[in-house]
């Protein structure tokens, strides 16, 4: 549990026994909290010792605002509903559908994770229809006594959203912002199939910066208090993953081999900027194999 702002904090789930991969934000007012993207069912454990130290129960959760439907960051919305229907879920239209009904999104991510599904995420419960809202982007939300703006802001994924707390300059970002994991300043775009788009990804950080915020919030991990700068490294960054990933591509060999070479030029890059175990959290937040396979689709598109 770490403070961001006057009624603000978040919780680290610990995923997979590491610290600093995945956060929930969490919003307090005396009539209910607010969670913006509160993890996946694995953990939940560390959720509730998070909320429990706050003096929080699921029963004074109100409102879930999740920026997008990834089971790293939305996973467990279906099984809060279970514990407490009162539960309102913003979401993208695009991704509501798959809260309602999870089985396509279940059966897209198991072929990237396989037999390590229950042992990353859990098991993954559908959320009632009627409590869930979609946006468009647009529009204005009141959360645990606060106005929260929403913005439509993909690139990462087709139904990823940003919102923004003006009170406290705060934007939640989810995967828009990148990744950096705990003391790190590398930042690393996170580039898993199948929806990265490039020029999308970049008007959606201009979106954020319209804002004006004075802090970004990551899910991977935690508070970024130079947008501005933040999201110009993580903008070149992309801009040399992808590249990696079109010089894969037409280094010829077959697609496990061209996946290879990927992973090596990214891991190089990673260990030039940080310790071994630093690695291993990014590769967990942000498996390269995954990275490569999203960059891959999308040079493959534009050349189609």
């Amino acid at each position: 549990m770490t403070d961001l702002a006057d009624g603000m904090r978040y919780v680290d789930l610990d995923f997979q026994g590491v610290p600093s991969v995945i956060a929930t934000a969490v919003l307090e007012a005396p009539g209910g909290v607010a969670l913006v993207d509160p993890g996946p069912p694995s953990c939940l454990p560390a959720l509730r010792r998070g909320l429990d130290q706050m003096g929080v129960g699921i029963r004074d959760i109100r409102t879930l605002l999740l920026t997008h439907i990834h089971l790293d960051h939305a996973g467990a919305s279906g099984t809060l509903l279970r514990e407490n229907p009162d539960i309102v879920v913003h979401v993208h239209e695009r991704g509501a559908k798959h809260l309602i009904d999870p089985s396509k999104l279940l059966e897209s991510a198991s072929r990237l994770y396989g037999d390590q599904m229950e042992q990353l995420w859990g098991r993954i419960e559908p959320v009632p229809a009627g409590s869930v809202r979609p946006l468009a982007g647009g529009e204005r939300l009141e959360a645990a006594g606060r106005t929260i703006d929403v913005a439509y802001t993909p690139g990462h994924a087709w139904h990823h959203v940003s919102y923004f707390d003006a009170s406290s300059g705060m934007a939640f970002v989810g995967d828009t912002a990148g990744v950096r994991i705990g003391t790190s300043t590398f930042i690393m775009p996170p580039t898993p199939p199948p929806d990265i788009e490039l020029d999308t990804w970049r008007a959606s950080t201009a979106r954020i910066l319209e804002w004006r915020p004075e802090t970004l919030f990551l899910t991977h991990f935690g508070p970024s208090v130079s947008p501005a700068a933040h999201l110009h490294e993580m903008l070149e960054r992309l801009d040399r993953v992808a590249g990696y990933a079109r010089a894969a591509l037409r280094s010829g060999g077959t697609d496990t081999e061209q996946a290879g070479a990927f992973q090596r030029d990214m891991r190089a890059e990673l260990q030039r900027h940080m310790a071994p175990a630093a690695v291993r959290s990014y590769e967990l937040a942000v498996p390269l194999d995954h990275c490569y396979l999203g960059l891959a689709r999308y040079w493959r598109k534009q050349a189609a």
